[in-house]
């Protein structure tokens, strides 16, 4: 059971304002709204934020950052993702997860007609690049609203299909079971690696969709968000008790975290006190004499002492590059070419 508000303990102030990401095991029954709230308590500070919604249903990994690490988010919403789920085929709820009451029930001689191999075929279908319509309960505006508060309402919503990327899509186990009705159906257990807005829930619908009987998600747990996995999570109760015994919150640092999604540049004194300015320096990935110059690729560029100053990307024609600053971590930072001591910033997990 979660804590009441007043029982959550604040950070000793005497300890400087932790600044990184914060791998979170978010328990179920949690939005991750609900997740900021509580992490703002215990970071001692307003500015956090989350990078991926995981529903209330769902587990795992949230990747909070704390401080100047929100302006990470951005780019740590864009990684891929993994996700240990379980589907259920045979029924259909209107949210495409157990959440949702259900709007269609197989016959069950179907349910019980399907073999495994029809279910592993379908599933193989269901895996590479695809055009997924996403699930209609879900925070996509149409029209200016959210499309769950007009399927609320009792309107009809219609979602584009939108370029999605499942590269792995792995059944562990089909299990034939029956609802608390008593009405058989099969659960399937599976690992889902998957590109940044995929929805696993509309998986589990075109899947069942594709047998003709109709499936939801009944489990999801997130294990993975790029570099961050379930190995470098917290749960909420553990950072707690960190915060109520002096501790610092484990954080990912913002250099680490930096270094988990980008290549890395080494900079010069020189160099980083350009971009600390807002000004272009030489080209991160040098001038190729031929073939096709990548405009969006970003650096992580470190001064000598091995702070994050900026985040780059090489802008230009061929034989007129230079590496602009997106975004500028240092602004108007000085830095001595002997590298010192880096400042202290929390634990580091």
């Amino acid at each position: 059971m979660a804590r009441a508000p007043h029982d959550v303990p604040s950070p000793d102030p005497s300890l400087p304002t932790v600044s990184g990401l914060v791998v979170v095991d978010k328990p179920a029954g949690w939005t991750s709204h609900d997740v900021v709230a509580r992490m703002r308590r215990l970071a001692g500070t307003r500015k956090v934020g989350h990078a991926g919604t995981l529903d209330p249903m769902a587990t795992g990994v949230l990747v909070v950052g704390v401080e100047k690490a929100t302006r990470l988010l951005t780019w740590v919403v864009g990684q891929d993702k993994t996700y240990e789920t379980t589907l259920r085929l045979g029924q259909a709820t209107v949210t495409d997860d157990a959440e949702g009451e259900l709007v269609a029930v197989a016959e069950p001689a179907d349910v019980e007609a399907l073999t495994d191999e029809a279910v592993t075929a379908a599933v193989a279908r269901l895996t590479g690049a695809l055009q997924q319509v996403p699930a209609k309960v879900s925070a996509i505006k149409v029209d200016g609203r959210r499309a769950y508060a007009q399927v609320r309402a009792g309107q009809d919503v219609e979602l584009a299909a939108r370029p999605v990327t499942v590269s792995a899509f792995d059944v562990h186990r089909i299990t034939r079971t029956h609802d608390d009705a008593g009405r058989p159906v099969l659960d399937v257990e599976a690992t889902v690696s998957c590109s940044t807005g995929t929805y696993v829930r509309a998986l589990a619908r075109d899947l069942g969709e594709a047998l003709g009987v109709g499936g939801h998600l009944t489990a999801l747990r997130r294990t993975r968000v790029g570099a961050l996995t379930l190995e470098h999570a917290s749960t909420l109760d553990e950072l707690a008790a960190d915060v109520a015994a002096g501790r610092p919150l484990p954080v990912t640092t913002l250099e680490r975290a930096a270094a988990g999604l980008f290549p890395v540049r080494r900079l010069t004194a020189a160099e980083a006190g350009d971009l600390a300015d807002g000004r272009r320096i030489g080209p991160s990935a040098g001038d190729p004499a031929e073939g096709p110059l990548d405009n969006e690729a970003v650096t992580a560029g470190l001064a000598p002492d091995g702070r994050l100053v900026a985040l780059l990307r090489d802008r230009g024609e061929r034989g007129a590059r230079t590496a602009k600053p997106v975004l500028v971590f240092l602004p108007g930072e000085r830095f001595p070419e002997t590298p010192g001591p880096p400042a202290e910033r929390g634990q580091d997990r």
